[in-house]
């Protein structure tokens, strides 16, 4: 690729809100220039409305993709959706799920996603049995992050139990690799992986699924089987019923248990934190734990409401995640965050915008190991989302506040590593991916 420059009428830089920013991408597809000048010089694209950076969705299930719109008719919980979660991880083997996630990523793609944290546990055939290359189902999300053109930080995770003190049983064998030893081992060898390790669009992290899934003695051997420097995620307070199960198997909350393990740091990000103490509080913000929210999951499973204003306040940086993709829509997941905090505090303006952005941006590639990303600076990634300021939505919105007025709807051209990747709803590459959505999801159901 050679070097490539975009015009943007209005870009949101590190420094605020600017117009008429020229960027200029190098042949490796990072920023190697930015400077405002009045009109595009001969040979920039242009990009209309406000640039903002490429967005990360910090927590993703692909397959859960192919839930939505499937699991509303009946009410239930968190507990009774995951019966629905459990029958189509049944049926999925690598090449449906690369089909499935090459879609979830190509619409991720299309709503200004450029970097995709992957909370990955699908690992093995049905009953455990391992595939002939034990990391087959991780090599199929790679491929389709790599086909829908964004970059992926596979979070492989540990997923030991089926609850505290209870063994792995039915679709749940799929997940698991017996010890944390052995999980390590299969981690190890798909991150030196030849493919994996010359492929400078992955990053390979790991994940502790939750405290349900990896007993406490172990919890250990999983952080350091993670290794010093990879991303590591967990499940975190998503429902009450964790935290009653963690308090009475270990008279500990699940932050206190994780804190205890030596799994809280800066490299760690705390998914969900819905139902946590003034004390999981203090730990997290103490050790700049990451915590990412997925308002739009949290709200479809009625999981609740997380303090968002509570931790950023305490040391956390805030990311975001579209986790079961219910919605599939950064913007709207912006909003969310924003929303729920008026909705606890019954106070408006609880997070400013650029503290809005920063979590879409910035802060989630930070937490899946893309440091210096999610920013229209040189060094970064060109990573570019141009949102039109002209549609019925935005028209009329302050530039500064397009956050809380505009959808996915609303944007026009996505740039990932200084290549066009999506314009005006249609992927560059893959071309209707709501055909492609259809086809995958119509054939796991069939």
């Amino acid at each position: 690729m050679t070097g490539v420059a975009y015009w943007c009428e209005r870009a949101w830089l590190p420094t605020g809100m600017a117009s008429g920013v020229l960027v200029r991408a190098d042949g490796a597809g990072r920023i190697s220039d930015v400077s405002t000048v009045d009109t595009p010089p001969l040979g920039a694209h242009r990009l209309r409305g406000v640039a903002l950076p490429g967005f990360a969705n910090a927590h993703s299930h692909a397959f859960h993709r192919a839930l939505r719109g499937r699991t509303h008719g009946d009410g239930g919980t968190f507990w009774t959706w995951r019966h629905a979660m459990y029958a189509l991880a049944d049926r999925l083997d690598p090449d449906s799920y690369l089909a499935l996630a090459r879609a979830a990523y190509a619409e991720m793609a299309l709503a200004g996603v450029s970097c995709v944290g992957e909370f990955h546990y699908l690992h093995h055939a049905p009953g455990g049995r391992r595939y002939a290359d034990p990391n087959a189902m991780g090599h199929a999300l790679r491929q389709a992050a790599a086909e829908a053109g964004v970059r992926l930080t596979l979070l492989d995770t540990c997923y030991l139990a089926g609850g505290i003190g209870h063994d792995l049983t039915g679709t749940q064998l799929r997940f698991g690799d017996g010890t944390a030893a052995a999980w390590a081992e299969r981690v190890t060898a798909l991150a030196e992986d030849a493919a994996v390790a010359s492929d400078p669009t992955t990053r390979i992290g790991a994940a502790i699924h939750s405290v349900r899934a990896v007993p406490r003695e172990m919890l250990p051997d999983v952080v350091a089987g993670a290794g010093p420097s990879r991303p590591l995620h967990a499940h975190v307070s998503e429902q009450p019923a964790e935290n009653e199960a963690c308090l009475a198997a270990y008279g500990r909350t699940p932050t206190e248990l994780l804190h205890e393990a030596g799994a809280l740091s800066p490299r760690t990000t705390a998914v969900h934190v819905t139902h946590v103490t003034e004390q999981d509080i203090e730990l997290l913000g103490d050790t700049n734990t990451v915590a990412c929210f997925c308002p739009t999951t949290e709200g479809d499973l009625a999981d609740g409401i997380g303090p968002a204003r509570d931790l950023a306040d305490a040391g956390c940086p805030l990311s975001l995640g579209s986790d079961q993709h219910a919605v599939v829509d950064p913007l709207l997941e912006i909003r969310a965050l924003e929303y729920g905090e008026r909705l606890r505090s019954n106070h408006r303006g609880r997070l400013r915008p650029e503290e809005l952005l920063a979590a879409a941006t910035a802060h989630g590639h930070d937490s899946l190991g893309w440091a210096g990303d999610g920013r229209i600076a040189v060094g970064a990634h060109c990573d570019l989302v141009a949102v039109r300021t002209d549609t019925p939505r935005t028209a009329g919105a302050l530039p500064e506040q397009l956050l809380l007025a505009a959808t996915a709807s609303d944007v026009d051209t996505v740039v990932v590593g200084g290549r066009v990747v999506a314009r005006e709803g249609r992927h560059e590459t893959l071309g209707d991916v709501g055909r492609l959505l259809a086809e995958a999801i119509e054939g796991l159901w069939a």
